[in-house]
């Protein structure tokens, strides 16, 4: 973050159960407010997506298969997705400051387990632990951010919050993944318990208090479950993006078995995949404000062609740093605008809506690692888990022609009403 987001003399943002009674910040003040919240996303991000880059390390470590390791990152995943509705349907009445450093304390202390986890099960228990912040967290950061401008910064807040984790990927990916080549993986543990420990200081410090909404309570929050097309939103996340995930979760062997690319170059790699994140924010940000559906049904086309082309050229090294930021930018592109569906779906029920993003995108987490783990033991090679992803990227651009029909119906209804 380099810039501190932009004052706005208009009233505080509102909107169907998330109206609250906050301080409206500027300048100075509303840059540390968000900053401090966006440096719990990076910590997450760090957490989520390091272990990818150090499975080879780990399954050393452990004595266990890269498939096992695998299970690591489809336990935090899982924890995610477990995780998301439970905490924010239980901190709905929560105040929304005290409601986040709950959040993060709880991700400190588990990441802190897993470095102490002397054994492959007490890792992977961890693992899921430490998950189930992860999508309440940037939940209820984003809302609480958005609470502090004008409705047409609203956004903005949001999307700076977001950026903590694309920032993530750009610098503490790499860094950690270096930082676990040298002195041992369980490291990267204990740098992202620093950094939620440094999340809560700043929160502390720098975060104004705000009630939750008046009208909040658990059974509100859990009506966006009834919402058919939260569902459908959630599935088109769920298929479209574990295609990406089941070739990201082996980009490290697949580097260095098929192209052949030295493992020291690989968080080279991860931080080009974390520039194409951030791209992929900002562009996908630009194209849900033209049109949600679009968006997600161009970027499951883009991720097939991608993946294939990914999977017929492996073998060639400079291709890698070429695919692997693409994907990164069709992939993250597609966030924007599940969110907006998600969010559009539940009107009420925004908070829940919010995290259930993050559920989705975290089981396609596991579900990416799951099966590219399982065409790995099948024998297909290292290739398969990019042909894998495009299979499933299909799946995904069907889901979201049917979501964009219903959609359509469902506007045209409203419109007729």
């Amino acid at each position: 973050m380099t810039q501190n987001p932009a004052p706005d003399d208009q009233p505080t943002a509102t909107s169907p159960n998330t109206t609250v009674s906050a301080p409206k910040l500027y300048g100075k003040k509303l840059f540390w407010a968000v900053f401090a919240l966006a440096m719990g996303g990076f910590g997450i991000g760090a957490t989520e997506f390091t272990i990818m880059g150090l499975v080879q390390e780990g399954a050393l470590d452990l004595g266990v298969s890269l498939p096992a390791m695998g299970v690591l990152i489809s336990a935090y995943a899982l924890g995610v997705v477990v995780g998301a509705p439970i905490l924010t349907a239980m901190l709905a009445k929560a105040p929304r400051k005290n409601a986040v450093m709950w959040l993060m304390l709880a991700f400190t202390v588990f990441n802190a387990l897993s470095f102490f986890a002397p054994t492959y099960e007490l890792v992977v228990v961890s693992r899921f632990l430490a998950g189930l912040p992860h999508g309440a967290y940037f939940g209820l950061a984003a809302l609480l951010a958005a609470s502090y401008v004008a409705p047409t910064k609203r956004g903005s807040a949001i999307a700076w919050v977001m950026m903590g984790l694309s920032v993530a990927n750009v610098v503490g990916v790499p860094l950690i993944t270096w930082l676990g080549q040298t002195i041992g993986w369980r490291w990267m543990f204990a740098s992202v318990a620093i950094v939620g420990a440094f999340t809560l200081v700043l929160i502390t410090i720098f975060v104004p208090p705000v009630a939750a909404p008046k009208d909040a309570s658990v059974r509100t929050e859990l009506t966006a479950l009834k919402n058919g097309q939260v569902w459908m939103a959630i599935a088109t996340g769920v298929v479209g993006f574990g295609g990406f995930f089941a070739m990201y979760s082996y980009i490290s062997p697949i580097a260095t078995d098929v192209a052949g690319i030295p493992l020291q170059t690989v968080p080279v790699i991860l931080a080009l995949y974390g520039v194409g994140m951030v791209i992929g924010n900002g562009v996908g940000g630009k194209l849900s404000d033209v049109s949600v559906i679009k968006t997600i049904v161009w970027c499951c086309i883009v991720m097939i062609v991608l993946q294939l082309a990914f999977g017929f050229t492996a073998h060639i090294p400079w291709l890698v740093f070429v695919w692997v930021p693409l994907l990164g930018i069709a992939g993250s592109a597609l966030v924007p605008s599940l969110q907006a569906l998600l969010m559009d779906s539940a009107p009420k029920a925004q908070a829940l809506a919010a995290s259930l993003n993050h559920s989705s995108l975290n089981t396609a987490n596991a579900l990416g690692a799951l099966l590219g783990a399982a065409v790995l033991d099948a024998g297909f090679g290292l290739r398969a888990p990019m042909f894998l992803g495009a299979a499933l990227a299909v799946l995904g651009l069907i889901l979201a022609l049917i979501t964009g029909i219903r959609q359509r119906k469902i506007d045209a209804a409203s419109a007729n009403a």
